[in-house]
């Protein structure tokens, strides 16, 4: 039975979600702060977090960091209300697994979970290296060259790129495939067989970054049970990909430098130099030159980094691609989930194209996948898509609950309380309004209570 902690400091929605769950056969515990939540999972292990955004003592992003950091396998899925879908879709490139947004959909929320066990598990059943920080992706990858103009430009430099040696730095917006173009230029390269290392800098805590990169021997340091291979080794001859290399820290940046001018490293306790020969694929959302400017990152190390570098178009930049994406995200979710969906209606392909994709493909991957699951059709309609793809592009037509004009405000509150049953409190979270606003528009339009 999966287990699953709620960290939310709003008494009654947390005991409305874990009574939901428990009569899903979930095993549920919950928390109102995030001390209290660390102090739970300290105790007991979980297949999932739920946390809210904003706590009373912090927010999600340190339940998620420390999540990441101390329980690798277990997911975590942020809870927020509408305007805070941008700082969730930030999150994710933290490790987030998904989100969802206030007021739940039951429907939503059993799909999100069911989404992270099958993740989860199927994580346990692939050969992996050990560490939660790198992953042998000798596979094929999930590349889709696209036929748009600036996905052509992006291909021409993959292509003219993938067969040299040169080290290659990928720039783009969090969930614009960089780790899946990386996995690409590696297949086309002269290294294609063996190794291809992936590392994500965020999650490395610069006291440890050492040991990860250059590996060490057995009672080197307290914790040091056994000799540890790292990632410089483990990529000799294939490649090692840095994701968000802009989060290293300044000593740790020196550290690597030394190691890709020498092409030697030596594991923490050991006196014994190891050759090492890796092709080097960093990426980054952040401006680097920025930050070598400000001191933050050294000049000598970005100019190793950048011996070519790749821009990444996001989502809306490579809109003529959408179908070609979809498509494929599809196929993907099908095979996953063993569904047989033969596509995408033309609306919700209407809506897609107006939409901002601020996730860029990863959230168009995320949607798809969760309309996959929730599809009883053979089509995806729009009765499956999360809300705020629907309330953040669409017009009155499509919006369930939105005031757009005086003449619809009655019907559209009537509606918001036949589907809360009533439930002042939710039909205003349905409405995006406040309570108070609420009871004021029932006088105004003489609505009994």
């Amino acid at each position: 039975m999966p287990k699953i902690l709620i960290i939310e400091d709003d008494v009654a929605l947390c005991n409305i979600l874990k009574r939901f769950l428990e009569k899903n056969k979930f095993e549920v515990d919950v928390s109102y702060s995030v001390f209290e939540g660390n102090n739970k999972l300290k105790k007991s292990s979980f297949d999932i977090v739920f946390t809210d955004l904003r706590l009373p003592d912090g927010d999600g992003i340190e339940i998620l960091s420390y999540v990441k950091n101390n329980y690798p396998e277990t997911q975590v899925v942020l809870m927020t209300s509408y305007a805070e879908v941008q700082t969730a879709v930030k999150a994710m490139k933290k490790g987030a697994f998904d989100y969802i947004s206030k007021p739940f959909n039951p429907d939503e929320v059993l799909g999100v979970i069911n989404n992270a066990i099958f993740e989860k598990n199927n994580a346990n059943s692939e050969t992996v290296n050990s560490s939660k920080n790198k992953k042998n992706l000798n596979n094929e990858t999930d590349f889709v060259p696209g036929i748009s103009s600036a996905s052509k430009k992006l291909n021409e430099y993959i292509k003219l790129v993938a067969p040299t040696s040169m080290s290659v730095l990928i720039v783009g917006e969090s969930g614009t495939g960089k780790e899946v173009i990386a996995q690409y230029i590696h297949k086309n390269s002269d290294r294609k067989h063996f190794n291809f290392i992936a590392v994500d800098c965020g999650s490395i805590p610069k006291e440890i970054a050492a040991s990860e990169f250059f590996g060490h021997v057995k009672g080197s340091f307290t914790g040091a049970i056994s000799n540890k291979k790292g990632h410089f080794e483990a990529a000799n001859k294939g490649t090692l990909f840095l994701d968000e290399v802009g989060n290293l820290s300044y000593e740790n940046q020196v550290q690597l430098l030394r190691a890709l001018q020498e092409r030697k490293i030596k594991p923490i306790g050991s006196n014994e130099e190891i050759e090492v020969d890796i092709r080097l694929i960093t990426a980054t959302n952040e401006d680097l030159k920025a930050a070598v400017k400000k001191g933050e990152f050294r000049e000598d190390l970005y100019h190793r980094l950048n011996e070519f570098s790749i821009n990444v178009p996001n989502l809306a930049e490579r809109i003529d691609d959408l179908m070609i994406f979809s498509d494929f995200f599809l196929e993907k979710a099908n095979e996953q989930l063993n569904k047989d969906i033969i596509g995408i209606s033309n609306e919700v392909m209407d809506i897609f194209r107006k939409y901002n994709w601020p996730g860029n493909l990863r959230q168009l991957r995320n949607v798809i996948k969760r309309a996959v699951l929730l599809s009883q059709g053979t089509f995806i309609t729009i009765d499956v898509l999360p809300p705020e793809i629907i309330s953040d592009n669409l017009n009155g037509d499509y919006k369930k609950h939105s005031f757009s004009t005086k003449e619809n405000e009655k019907s559209l509150i009537i509606s918001a309380l036949e589907e809360a049953s009533n439930n002042k409190t939710k039909a205003a979270q349905l409405l995006n309004i406040t309570r108070k606003t609420l009871y004021n528009k029932l006088k105004e339009y003489e609505i009994e209570d």
